[in-house]
């Protein structure tokens, strides 16, 4: 479904992705871990087309796109749904203005169709009936919902989650784990997840793989990924198990 080969990017003297390569595979859930500032989130800019890299290729199906002009390159994106790590909703929309705006901007469905199509939405999300409120109005776990049914709405191919679960709390991060489960197995779609959260990653994974100065430096199955004879990969995910909370609020020991 999508590989990046060789793919080089800097910001100014800091090289972010260093020839690195990888294969997101047809119907599967990959899930992309690493330090903070390892370039995950830049990484994934890279996958949709929303910046170039100096070197290398990148291909969605198909599709080599770091030379596609802006018209070809916005075909190639309606493949994609996109969870931002904020959700991203437009502060000024309703939930359903907000679900309905790439209903609006990029089908031409009637209002009576997308009004029809964001009840759905909405309710494949289990927010059946916000459509009138403001995202001003709902909880962390519920933007992430809404920002879910938005990435669907074109009924895209594969969709990108950025640090799904950021800021929430353990048992809304659990509802998140089985929301994009589900979302994989009601729509099949292929799933790119960036983050650092080990247990959502053993959770949800097919596939996980480890970002490591500008490279993937190993990508397995969860049970071998855990396996794996590598120091930094050992001493990052020993790390992430001892900052969980234990159930009584106090750190693992």
């Amino acid at each position: 479904m999508i590989r990046l080969l060789n793919v080089e990017k800097s910001f100014g003297e800091q090289k972010v992705l260093n020839r690195l390569n990888l294969t997101i595979e047809d119907g599967k859930i990959t899930v992309v871990i690493g330090r903070s500032g390892a370039g995950k989130s830049v990484l994934l800019k890279h996958i949709i087309g929303l910046l170039k890299p100096e070197e290398g290729e990148i291909w969605v199906g198909d599709k080599e796109i770091t030379h596609l002009k802006s018209r070809e390159l916005n075909e190639v994106r309606k493949q994609f749904g996109v969870l931002f790590q904020e959700a991203a909703l437009f502060d000024s929309m309703t939930v359903g203005e907000n679900v309905a705006f790439p209903l609006r901007e990029h089908t031409k469905m009637s209002d009576k169709e997308i009004t029809k199509q964001v009840e759905l939405l909405l309710k494949e999300v289990d927010l059946a009936g916000v459509e009138g409120k403001m995202p001003s109005q709902l909880s962390g776990g519920m933007k992430k919902r809404v920002g879910l049914a938005r990435a669907l709405a074109l009924n895209p191919q594969i969709v990108l989650f950025d640090e799904p679960t950021t800021g929430l709390d353990p048992i809304m991060t659990e509802a998140i784990a089985e929301l994009i489960l589900e979302t994989r197995k009601k729509f099949g779609i292929t799933a790119v997840v960036i983050s650092h959260d080990i247990p959502l990653t053993f959770r949800i994974a097919d596939e996980i793989a480890m970002l490591y100065e500008g490279q993937i430096i190993r990508k397995a199955p969860p049970k071998e990924f855990s396996e794996l004879d590598v120091p930094i990969i050992q001493k990052f995910l020993n790390a992430q198990k001892l900052s969980q909370p234990s159930m009584d609020g106090g750190e693992v020991s």
